[in-house]
């Protein structure tokens, strides 16, 4: 038996029914087992060098606001390279994505098993036993319910 993994991940949109494409290959096969797979990612914001400038000056203006003659140079000089600083080296903000995955185990009507995982369509949920066909693409693999 053969045992093909075609990982699917969701970074590309979910699909769309509507959208006509190419199609490869039509494999028809039983669904021989379902998991459902949540995967969480953490994605960090990218700085880009603005908040560095904008923390520089506002330190700038805040230590202008302290001494006078050189005193006040100094402490401008200091607020601005401690406004940079910090703004710098703050914690990048995180954002965690959520992606629904299925992995589905089908067991084609030429007898391999094929492995595939790919988004969660809550208009298509699967179970064991259902018919299946699965599409090959160019850029992918995509599993679908077959219907009498």
């Amino acid at each position: 038996m053969l045992l093909l993994i075609l990982p699917l991940f969701a970074q590309a949109g979910p699909y769309q029914r509507n959208e006509a494409r190419a199609v490869n290959k039509v494999v028809f096969g039983d669904v021989d087992n379902v998991r459902y797979i949540t995967q969480q990612e953490v994605l960090e914001s990218h700085r880009n060098g603005w908040e560095t400038l904008l923390g520089g000056v506002i330190g700038g203006l805040i230590g202008n606001q302290f001494g006078g003659g050189t005193g006040r140079e100094v402490a401008t000089a200091i607020g601005a390279v401690t406004g940079a600083g910090i703004a710098h080296y703050r914690q990048p903000e995180r954002h965690v994505v959520e992606y629904r995955l299925v992995e589905l185990l089908i067991k084609t009507e030429e007898g391999k098993l094929v492995d595939v995982i790919q988004d969660v369509d809550s208009d298509m949920l699967f179970q064991r036993g259902d018919g299946v066909r699965i599409l090959y693409f160019d850029n992918g693999v995509r599993v679908d319910k077959t219907y009498p």
